[in-house]
């Protein structure tokens, strides 16, 4: 059985999504923009929006009385991937030994313009 998970500490879905649905112990958050959910405005460079989107992931993560150490995968998308080192420096400040495995990617476009996304799935 699956149940959504929403907070109002992130960004609203705004389409046919969830934040984040619940299933047999594990979390799969959405793809998070770094919008700030009290502002509505993301930040204009990588570090900041790599920091912004980490703190959507840890607000829904912690609707489930979870944080980031629960994480077991992320996936990074980035609108180019010369953002990497920069989003990296961030991702490792963020995230500990063991880290979670990782996909990255680099996109033709992500929504509002963003030059990063992250989605993860977390585990209890």
């Amino acid at each position: 059985m699956k149940e959504a998970i929403a907070t109002k500490n992130a960004p609203a879905a705004i389409g046919p999504y969830s934040q984040a649905i619940r299933t047999d112990g594990l979390i799969f958050c959405s793809g998070q923009l770094p919008i700030d959910p009290a502002t509505g405005k993301m930040p204009e460079d990588i570090k900041e929006q790599t920091r912004q989107s980490l703190a959507n992931v840890k607000a829904i993560l912690a609707e489930e009385g979870l944080d980031i150490n629960n994480v077991v995968k992320t996936t990074v998308l980035l609108a180019d991937m010369s953002l990497f080192a920069e989003m990296n420096e961030v991702y490792g400040e963020t995230f500990s030994q063991p880290y979670p495995a990782r996909s990255a990617f680099a996109v033709k476009a992500l929504p509002m313009g963003a030059l990063v996304e992250i989605e993860v799935i977390a585990s209890r």
